[in-house]
């Protein structure tokens, strides 16, 4: 559908939307018609009817009655915006909002905002982050107006306050899967100006994938690793500790400090393989070419993952009011360290054939089943996190340190209202990739290692340091009665930096040895499938003067953007107000790992021309988002609705690929030069009477390519991670059966649209293996979800029984494909899951 089509359809929608109102509150409370919704969207209290935006809210009454804790249980609440978190480790999230998506090792693209400071880093964003009161998001840039990293949108939450007097409450769950969830609040006075406020939670499961390769029996004597339980696949075991002071010395200033420290040990990389070469099909089967939504999955690694976590998070923040404005000043400290390992995917390419270890797994395991095509002996492609030994251990870390500090004045002067401020982060990132050899005994926790359990093959290891200065300002005037223009602006500068910490005097043993490295000149560096010298190869071809003739020298660039963002607004009446605004989005460039381009120019454009054009810097993302519609509310506020419209073109937008070869793995942030996404959104709420609420939203969302240099051969495609629709449906029951005994009954269903993960589509791609591949095959299909809650609440204690998925839907949670391996990695969605919940305050 072209552009000009789009933009018709969407002035269309906005100019109908009396006769087809939609609203963006998800929102059910018992008497909804009499609650109206404030929103802090412009970093001001006013109502959501007035915020010139689209802004999607959970109120206090929904996050009770749905449940939702996480942003994996929350976003799916929302129209327009999917998440994924969760396959390679519990760090790794990637939100899209509508179209725009985040990449894995850049920078997020959607800013978190909690209680009115920005977080410096997400990857904890799937924890609980306290008792949550509300959540606002924000859709198209906010950069403007919330910060560092709103590119697609913002997240705004809320969480409980101190209490005047001593309260508290108490959860706990229990479910399928062995899934256990208890939580914790008390809360209440210290003195007549001091509150407090603790509250933890600790979450347990099994998970719902079992690894079926563990000591037997019958494979005892060929036990190679250390696999000791089969629910080691998805399990997670998490807590964490909130405590909270709110300090009020003087009628005009408030105090605010925050602390949160927590822990999570989980596994990792529940991804299995499957091949997309159409030739290997027709001649050895149709399981070279699966469909990704038909696949069967088995797990059979010999390493048991394991994913840890710790954060440690603190902030104060100081409010005060002057005559002439109002002063909001905080500092935030951030520490996360992650790190996470597992079985590697280099079996396939056969550099460990060789090995010891690997040649007597290889022979006790012949014939053990794994996912088909791959197979154990007979001449079989071993597939990756196989139950031997020959592909080798993974261990990725990823710490980040930071501290971060804004300095804001807000004020008003007769229609007028403005703000000015400044803000501050300095941040220190380690970020190491390794292959080691798996000798039966297991991962070492190191990024480095010669240990000879363990001893490292190859490496990207480096440090990353961020300097971030901003200084932004925004204006909000009444021009006449009811017509309303605001206009912010912000001016970004990112210095980075990165140096290298792979050991120039290492070499590898098994990796990189053979016909298949080449010199940039196309001749193979090792003919004979041997090394030259006793000392082997690089742990990283960037380091190789004939790969890289500048080798791995410490890199610094700096990346600026004047993010502007003006609203129009004008209220027709109490009940209805039209809306447009525009802005500029950005997330900062950076660096991938030292020697990225030196690899795949090396192993795949020299070897095969791929014709990848990557580089170890990737430039800035940048996005000119408009966006037009309507929000009002009809029957004395019974009936809430909003559409819009929106337009983006998004420059160079970042994108993660995951290349797997003779070097181990590779993961990269290129660059799409353009991204053109349209799309339309509609949402209403309902009170039917004070007990019945409905609620109905939906986003039709067009992407596509415009231009990618990286992959010319992906122009005409669609934005990845992006769904061609969402459609949420829903109801809730709130009825007071007797006096004081409530009944709930809640119901939410989320259709989910196709939606493609990678630029590579239905693209031929040139593979390792001398036959082209083709990814059509790769899209995740359609799925809808449905979750029930039911149950009784009573004045300080409620009962309710849940289920998630109660239809059992099969789906997949993500599928990356690696073209030049020539298939995808594909990661099951959550089964139905369910349990009893019990929840008491006092």
């Amino acid at each position: 559908m072209n552009k000009c089509i789009w933009r018709s359809a969407a002035m269309a929608s906005m100019l109908m939307g009396t006769t087809a109102p939609a609203a963006f509150a998800q929102e059910a409370p018992t008497f909804a018609g009499a609650e109206e919704i404030m929103v802090i969207s412009r970093r001001k209290s006013e109502r959501l009817q007035d915020a010139p935006a689209t802004v999607s809210v959970i109120t206090e009454s929904t996050i009770e009655n749905t449940g939702v804790r996480v942003a994996t249980d929350f976003l799916q609440l929302v129209p327009g915006v999917s998440i994924v978190a969760g396959p390679v480790e519990a760090g790794d999230v990637q939100i899209n909002i509508r179209g725009a998506n985040g990449a894995r090792d850049g920078e997020s693209n959607v800013a978190l905002v909690v209680d009115g400071i920005l977080k410096s880093n997400i990857a904890s964003l799937n924890q609980d982050q306290g008792v949550l009161r509300q959540i606002e998001v924000l859709k198209g840039p906010q950069g403007a107006l919330y910060g560092r990293n709103a590119a697609a949108g913002a997240i705004v939450l809320t969480t409980a306050e101190p209490t005047d007097e001593l309260s508290g409450e108490g959860l706990i769950s229990y479910g399928n899967f062995d899934t256990l969830n208890l939580r914790a609040l008390i809360s209440g006075p210290i003195s007549d100006n001091l509150g407090f406020m603790v509250n933890a939670d600790y979450s347990r499961t099994d998970g719902f994938l079992e690894n079926s390769f563990f000591p037997t029996a019958e494979n005892q004597e060929f036990y190679p690793g250390n696999t000791s339980d089969p629910n080691s696949i998805n399990n997670k075991e998490t807590w964490n500790i909130n405590g909270r002071l709110f300090f009020e010395p003087t009628d005009e200033t408030t105090i605010d400090v925050k602390l949160r420290y927590g822990e999570l040990t989980a596994g990792a990389i529940s991804f299995n393989a499957i091949f997309n070469v159409p030739l290997f099909a027709d001649l050895f089967g149709p399981a070279f070419n699966l469909d990704a939504n038909e696949h069967e999955f088995l797990f059979t690694p010999n390493v048991d993952p394991l994913n840890e976590q710790s954060t440690l998070e603190g902030s104060i923040k100081l409010e005060h009011a002057f005559d002439f404005a109002d002063l909001t000043a905080w500092v935030a400290y951030n520490k996360i360290d992650q790190f996470f390992y597992a079985d590697a995917t280099s079996g396939t390419f056969g550099f460990f054939n060789a090995q010891e270890d690997c040649a007597a797994t290889l022979e006790g395991l012949g014939g053990f089943p794994v996912q088909s095509p791959f197979g154990i002996g007979g001449g079989a492609f071993l597939p990756p996190y196989s139950p031997t030994t020959c592909d080798g251990t993974q261990y990725q870390q990823n710490d980040q340190e930071d501290i971060s500090a804004e300095l804001r004045l807000a004020g008003s002067w007769e229609n007028l209202d403005w703000q000015l401020g400044v803000y501050f982060l300095h941040l220190d990132r380690r970020i190491c990739r390794n292959l080691g050899l798996d000798t039966g005994n297991g991962v070492l926790e190191e990024c480095f290692t010669t240990d000879a359990r363990n001893p490292t093959e190859a490496l990207a290891d480096d440090d990353f340091t961020t300097n971030v200065y901003a200084f932004f300002g925004s204006v909000d005037y009444e021009v006449v009665e009811d017509f309303n223009v605001s206009v912010a602006l912000r001016y970004d500068i990112e210095d980075r930096k990165v140096s290298n910490n792979v050991p120039t005097d290492a070499r590898t043993r098994w990796v990189g040895l053979g016909a298949n490295i080449v010199d940039g000149d196309g001749v193979p560096r090792f003919p004979n499938g041997t090394a030259d010298t006793p000392a082997g190869y690089f742990l990283n071809p960037g380091l190789d003067p004939v790969f890289n003739p500048g080798g791995l020298p410490d890199q610094d660039q700096t990346f600026k953007q004047i993010q502007p963002k003006i609203s129009l607004s004008y209220r027709v009446n109490e009940d209805l107000n039209i809306f447009a605004n525009w802005g500029i989005g950005f997330k900062s460039g950076g660096f991938n790992n030292g020697g990225s381009q030196a690899i795949v120019d090396g192993f795949f454009n020299n070897l095969f021309n791929s014709g990848i054009t990557l580089s170890d810097v990737f430039d800035k993302e940048t996005s000119s988002v408009f966006e037009v519609g309507l929000k009002g509310s009809l029957a004395d506020n019974r009936i809430r609705y909003e559409i819009a419209g929106y337009y983006s073109d998004v420059t160079d937008m970042q994108f993660f690929g995951f290349y797997v070869g003779p070097f181990g793995l590779l993961r990269i942030v290129s660059n799409i030069d353009e991204v053109e996404i349209m799309g339309i959104e509609a949402d209403i709420t309902a009170s039917v009477t004070d007990w019945l609420t409905v609620f109905a939203s939906a986003n039709v969302n067009d992407s596509e390519i415009k231009a990618n240099s990286a992959r010319p051969n992906t122009v005409g495609n669609k934005s990845p991670y992006t769904a061609d629709y969402t459609l949420n449906l829903g109801m809730e029951v709130l009825y007071p059966a007797t006096e004081g005994m409530d009944f709930l009954l809640r119901a939410d269903y989320r259709l989910t649209g196709p939606t493609w993960f990678h630029t590579v589509q239905d693209n031929d791609v040139p593979t390792q293996f001398g036959a082209d591949a083709n990814f059509t095959n790769s899209q995740r299909d359609a799925f809808g979800v449905l979750n029930l809650r039911t149950g009784l609440q009573f004045e300080n204690v409620s009962v309710t029984v849940f289920a998630n998925n109660i239809l059992d839907k099969g789906f997949l949670a993500e599928v990356i494909p690696a073209p030049e391996f020539g298939g995808s990695f594909v990661a099951p969605g959550m089964p139905r899951s369910y349990g009893l919940e019990l929840r008491a305050n006092f």
